[in-house]
């Protein structure tokens, strides 16, 4: 090795590996919104609203294996404030609504739904709460805030990921250092998204989309779309970026709005996982309590084109050659569609920049490789690749997706900034 890729640098933990290796997630926006057709509200609507007639989280599962997804984040409180988990810290949850009668708990159906199935398991807990008379005093919502915590982290089982928003907390200091010891004690395997000591950050839109090059070393973390800047980190750490975007136009389930279309997912996907960072793709329970039918409509859909691209990888004969110089081969009867890239990162992200070539031609590359890069390959009947690295690092893996007769081109649509502007969240 050269003395560039034995630079001490940042190095993630077995968990975070886990987490990234993922690749996609599903965000479920639910609560006490769903029923009054909004996307924030202010803590007052009254908790008999929340009424699902036909809640089903097996088949919000469903659609989420459909999205890709191997865990999944529900929402257990957003800005307004309502539990759907029956807390004693507040009357605003699930048990003061008329759903089971009172005694249900959304987080413990999904949590135990989860389990059965080997999917991970996340929650979302907003620390700005717009119904807690206790937020006006930041002592005394400290001390409830780090009890709702403590229910959750203790309650449901172990946790891959405890997501904080940062939206409407611009400004306010929370107790982090002691929310932090509580996540260390009770879910140390869990990632914690972007606030107080995060493991892993926010991509900083809410489009979906990473750029090139993807850096898993970051010495800032962004809080929210509505400040400019960024929070400072005393060091630089390894934060993998987590990139959240709606199936529809809004997180929460409106009547009036539609699923993005298939070539839309695709281009997300293209812009996200295919190219080392983290997917989180949210699809909004409706008002009877399972995903619409549009939207699994959809899904199903976007599955079948991700299964002909990527549904059959096959490995690569990998060797290494000079320093950063790469050989993979793959078998005679395979025509590539696209080719595949997975960096080693048990020392820490390394690659910079990368070159994919066959026969002297350039055929793909681009900046940083991570847990994965796909690159689409020009037709051609290519059986040897040389993939070049510069800045240091070793390819741990190489394979190739068998090309397909596709009828999508996943390129970024011309509306695409347009049908993607989802209102507050």
């Amino acid at each position: 090795m050269t003395t560039e890729q034995h630079r001490e640098i940042p190095r993630p933990t077995a968990a975070q590996l886990r987490w990234q290796r993922a690749g996609t997630g599903v965000f479920f926006h639910f609560g006490i919104n769903t029923f009054a057709d909004r996307e924030w509200s202010d803590g007052t609507l009254p908790a008999e609203l929340f009424a699902p007639t036909d809640l089903d989280v097996d088949q919000w599962l469903d659609a989420a294996e459909l999205a890709g997804a191997r865990y999944v984040v529900l929402t257990a409180k957003h800005h307004d404030g309502f539990c759907l988990w029956p807390t004693a810290t507040t009357a605003y949850s699930v048990a003061s609504s008329s759903w089971r009668d009172g005694a249900g708990d959304v987080v413990r159906e999904l949590a135990d739904a989860c389990r059965e199935r080997g999917m991970g398991f996340g929650l979302y807990l907003s620390p700005w709460d717009r119904h807690a008379p206790e937020y006006a005093d930041p002592d005394l919502y400290d001390n409830l805030y780090a009890a709702q915590l403590t229910e959750l982290l203790t309650g449901y089982g172990d946790l891959v990921e405890v997501w904080f928003d940062g939206a409407g907390s611009e400004g306010r200091t929370y107790d982090w250092p002691r929310f932090m010891r509580l996540v260390a004690k009770h879910q140390p395997e869990a990632m914690v998204f972007n606030m107080g000591a995060p493991t892993i950050r926010w991509v900083g839109n809410e489009d979906g989309l990473a750029t090139d090059p993807v850096d898993y070393v970051a010495d800032a973390v962004p809080l929210s779309q509505y400040v400019v800047g960024e929070a400072a980190l005393p060091v630089p750490r390894y934060l993998p970026p987590e990139c959240d975007v709606s199936i529809r136009r809004g997180w929460f389930w409106h009547a009036d709005e539609s699923p993005k279309s298939v070539p839309h997912l695709l281009a997300i996907h293209q812009g996200s996982v295919e190219l080392g960072a983290n997917l989180l793709l949210n699809l909004p329970p409706d008002r009877s309590g399972r995903i619409d039918a549009a939207d699994v409509a959809r899904l199903t859909e976007y599955q079948a084109e991700l299964d002909l691209r990527f549904g059959h990888p096959v490995s690569a004969r990998l060797h290494a050659q000079d320093d950063g110089v790469w050989e993979a081969q793959i078998p005679d009867e395979i025509i590539a569609g696209h080719i595949e890239l997975q960096e080693r990162l048990d020392d820490g992200q390394r690659v910079r920049e990368h070159r994919v070539e066959s026969a002297g031609a350039v055929l793909a590359e681009g900046h940083t490789i991570g847990v994965r890069r796909i690159h689409r390959l020009p037709d051609g009947d290519a059986r040897t690749f040389t993939v070049t690295l510069t800045g240091g690092g070793e390819l741990e893996a190489v394979f190739v997706h068998p090309a397909a007769d596709t009828r999508y081109e996943p390129l970024l649509p011309p509306d695409y900034a347009a049908s993607t502007d989802a209102p507050d969240r």
